[in-house]
């Protein structure tokens, strides 16, 4: 398994330090789960998405199902699907919270999971309830790196 780090240029994630596993972009800053969703925290809301690894496994996305405004979450809970051409994988909320935000243009354009998972690709953003002890439960982008190594010795 090859595991690489290096600096990004694209403009969501400039300057950021990302890790590579294998084929699969791992950004630093962001916390994930063993589902593969991802979440950036930025002051009061959190926005999540899934991962390089969870939408390359998905291949095509065809359709997001995306949860109602002010819907409640708690960590770990189903919130969604994705669909692709090849399966269809539901959504894990990394955060307990409200949803406030959803990404609309997924409704078009479900692509922009695929094409840009940690930037326009993303999918709701939660006003956490209870940020400091959900974040605990969450990989860094390192442990999240190493979980993707074992997981990829086991294909």
């Amino acid at each position: 398994m090859n595991t690489a780090k290096y600096t990004t240029g694209s403009s969501r994630f400039r300057r950021r330090l990302l890790l590579k596993v294998d084929d699969h972009e791992i950004p630093e800053g962001l916390r994930y789960t063993k589902e593969h969703e991802w979440v950036a925290v930025d002051a009061e809301k959190c926005r999540v998405g899934i991962s390089d690894y969870a939408q390359k496994s998905l291949h095509e996305v065809v359709y997001v199902d995306l949860p109602q405004l002010g819907k409640q979450l708690k960590q770990s809970e189903v919130f969604g699907t994705v669909e692709s051409v090849k399966a269809v994988s539901e959504l894990y909320s990394p955060v307990s919270g409200e949803i406030i935000e959803r990404n609309e243009r997924l409704v078009q354009s479900p692509e922009l999971v695929n094409q840009e998972p940690y930037g326009a690709g993303w999918i709701v953003v939660v006003k956490p309830s209870r940020l400091e002890v959900d974040t605990k439960a969450l990989l860094t982008a390192e442990s999240y790196a190493s979980y993707l190594k074992e997981l990829t010795k086991k294909k």
